[in-house]
């Protein structure tokens, strides 16, 4: 047996490390981050390996009273020398020379019902020679499909300490503690004659672990094939049952997000309201009240809003990871994803930007490859999300205010609109900047199984966490800053609102009437803030930009405050065309119709609402969205060419639009 089954009473008087770094290695699809969440829990970590975009989670275990054992979650890979940027990162920590980032000993998990296949890495690393432990997972699966594993023997071939688990239910966890622990405190392995040497061909590790499994499992040759496996698979892999189950099952989600992450959506935005109520309630008028009401809490409120989809999106994706089922949809949509340079996996972040491209383009960490990660992040945002909602609604009721029929059919039109432009971007990126086909797909088809709820909460914290550490920090200083220019230099209030007030506080006049009145003085004054204000006055500047297209300086200045969130171009275009706070939505719609320009003709006519529409299902316009981009390609330069290529197209087709449909007497 190897040292680390020694009793404990032969291991009390070696030195004991007290602190250590120990790796997470495994092929995907063995439970290696189940193990990992179970391990360490909400203790985790995430980052970016230096250098890189492949993201890395470390946690802390906690051994007795004398070990804290600093744990590093490492990509899944088959094999090490494999030309992959997973393979590469693993590669280089283990083999690293450095004390300070070579781990102090290996935890190989591996898949109990498919050891051949996993021994070839454990022989890899055996290789190395770095002291190591084989947390043998997901035994449940190995019993119930009959793999019978001769523990002892298995051990006594490696050299090494096998610790038998079932990470989803948390079993066998403490047992690979202590051996962790023995490894870490017990003396140099002493690696029997027949493991891999340093140096061996990839031809011999295959080799020897047939030659281990041969010797060490039975049952697996005479086991009766998973028939259940076997029919589902003919059901979620095939051409046109497969893709029925995929619309459906990806509708599920997609309406869960929307349905359950309203609730809290809608309780946070409640929470900020009444908190900036509160404030102005006790808060004298001035300066500092306005910038912790609507820079702070306003900055605040426009990322936290965004963390309830994050972790429910997370939350779910990792159920479906969980059973098998991801796998079975990324091979049906591989076909057709292909043709335009996209990976099978895609689909999960397109279908998300429907609801949001912020956590859509999170979700793109489950493609493998960093081409294709980065074609699908350029293309989300041209999947109409649901900021883009009160847009559309305006943008249509005004094109057509008494044609319902044909609004629909525009509202429904704007979201072929965005998804044809994504892929046929992807496929010009594919051939340009970003050159080349999407990297074939090699997938394992893992087992079917119950997905773990523990994992999937982690798995929800843990990106909820980075997302507010990251995103959200840059996202509120942002909007504090866009507030600002909003906001100053300030005006005075026009003679207008102040007849209004004066009005109001007559004797006599009711409560009711007196409301009114000082609500359309409020409006006044909103609409000479914003109009004097930085974005105001930029809106002026940069209108000839715009002019081709049919625009104001009201509109121009709609479509830039709109570039904190989409959603705002309504509220600003509810405040210059003077709306009151008490306006219904029909009343806001015929208001900003009435809109008129300085020369007196309509802000909105239907050649500029058209135009206007398209813009928006085309146009880079979300903060948040630039800043995750930023983020998760770790590259600026990625930002600018979204926001300025989406712009470019925005800009050109909104032109074609707008000059097209006079050319042809709509005005």
């Amino acid at each position: 047996m190897p040292p680390a089954a020694a009793a404990p009473s032969e291991v009390s008087d070696r030195p004991r490390v007290s602190q250590a770094r120990v790796a997470l290695v495994g092929n995907p699809n063995t439970g290696k981050t189940t193990v990992f969440n179970r391990l360490c829990g909400v203790r985790a970590k995430t980052a970016n390996f230096p250098g890189t975009t492949a993201s890395k989670r470390t946690g802390r275990t906690v051994v007795g009273s004398t070990h804290q054992i600093e744990v590093v979650d490492l990509p899944g890979v088959y094999q090490l020398h494999l030309d992959a940027p997973e393979a590469r990162i693993v590669r280089e920590l283990l083999m690293s020379r450095g004390a300070d980032v070579r781990p102090d000993a290996v935890v190989v998990v591996a898949d109990a019902s498919n050891l051949t296949r996993n021994l070839v890495l454990v022989g890899e690393i055996i290789a190395s020679r770095l002291p190591m432990v084989l947390c043998l997972n997901m035994m449940d699966v190995a019993r119930r499909r009959e793999v019978d594993i001769d523990i002892p023997a298995l051990s006594a071939r490696l050299g090494v300490p096998v610790v038998p688990t079932i990470g989803s239910k948390g079993i066998g966890l403490e047992a690979l503690r202590q051996a962790v622990v023995n490894v870490l405190d017990g003396p140099a392995p002493e690696w029997p004659a027949d493991v891999p040497a340093p140096g061996a061909s990839f031809t011999e590790i295959v080799a020897w672990a047939e030659r281990v499994t041969a010797a060490t499992v039975h049952g697996a040759a005479s086991a009766s094939p998973d028939r259940f496996t076997e029919r589902l698979d003919r059901v979620l892999t095939h051409p046109i049952s497969g893709t029925l189950v995929f619309i459906v099952v990806m509708g599920g989600l997609f309406w869960t997000l929307f349905a359950l992450a309203t609730v809290p959506m809608d309780l946070i935005e409640t929470i900020f309201t009444n908190a900036g109520a509160f404030l102005r309630h006790w808060l004298p008028a001035g300066p500092l009240r306005d910038l912790l009401i609507d820079g702070v809490i306003g900055g605040i409120a426009g990322t936290v809003v965004f963390l309830p989809q994050i972790m429910l999106l997370f939350f779910l994706i990792s159920l479906l990871e969980d059973t098998g089922y991801l796998a079975r949809a990324a091979f049906v949509n591989n076909r057709f994803f292909r043709r335009f340079g996209l990976p099978g996996q895609a689909f999960v972040p397109l279908l998300t930007a429907h609801a949001c491209a912020v956590p859509a383009i999170m979700s793109t960490r489950l493609i493998p490859s960093r081409r294709d990660r980065l074609a699908t992040i350029l293309v989300l945002p041209f999947m109409s999300c649901s900021a883009r909602l009160p847009v559309y609604v305006l943008l249509t009721s005004l094109l057509f205010a008494t044609r319902p029929a044909l609004a629909g059919l525009a509202f429904a039109g704007c979201y072929v609109l965005g998804a044809g432009a994504a892929f046929v971007t992807a496929m010009l990126f594919g051939r340009t900047i970003l050159r080349g086909q999407a990297r074939p797909m090699m997938l394992e088809l893992p087992g079917y199984k119950w997905p773990s709820i523990n994992n999937a909460f982690v798995t929800a914290w843990d990106q909820g966490k980075v997302f507010l550490q990251t995103a959200g920090t840059i996202i509120f200083a942002i909007c504090v800053v866009m507030w600002w220019l909003s906001a100053y230099p300030r005006a005075g209030a026009p003679a207008e609102a102040a007849a209004l007030r004066t009005q109001a506080a007559v004797v006599g006049v009711t409560p009711e009437a007196a409301d009114a009145l000082n609500a359309q003085a409020d409006a006044l004054e909103a609409q000479a803030r914003q109009g004097h204000s930085f974005a105001g006055r930029l809106g002026r500047f940069v209108q000839p930009v715009f002019a081709p297209l049919g625009y104001d300086w009201q509109l121009t200045d709609g479509l830039l405050t709109a570039f904190v969130a989409r959603e705002v171009f309504v509220s600003t275009m509810s405040v210059l065309a003077g709306a009151g706070s008490h306006a219904s939505d029909t009343g806001l719609v015929e208001l900003i119709h009435t809109m008129k320009r300085d020369d007196g003709s309509p802000v909105f006519t239907r050649a500029t609402a058209a135009s206007a529409l398209v813009f928006f299902v085309l146009a880079m316009q979300c903060l948040a969205t630039l800043t995750m981009t930023r983020r998760e390609t770790g590259s600026l330069k990625y930002a600018a060419i979204q926001f300025a290529y989406m712009s470019g197209m925005a800009w050109i087709a909104a032109l074609i639009v707008y000059q097209g449909l006079r050319m042809f007497g709509v005005h």
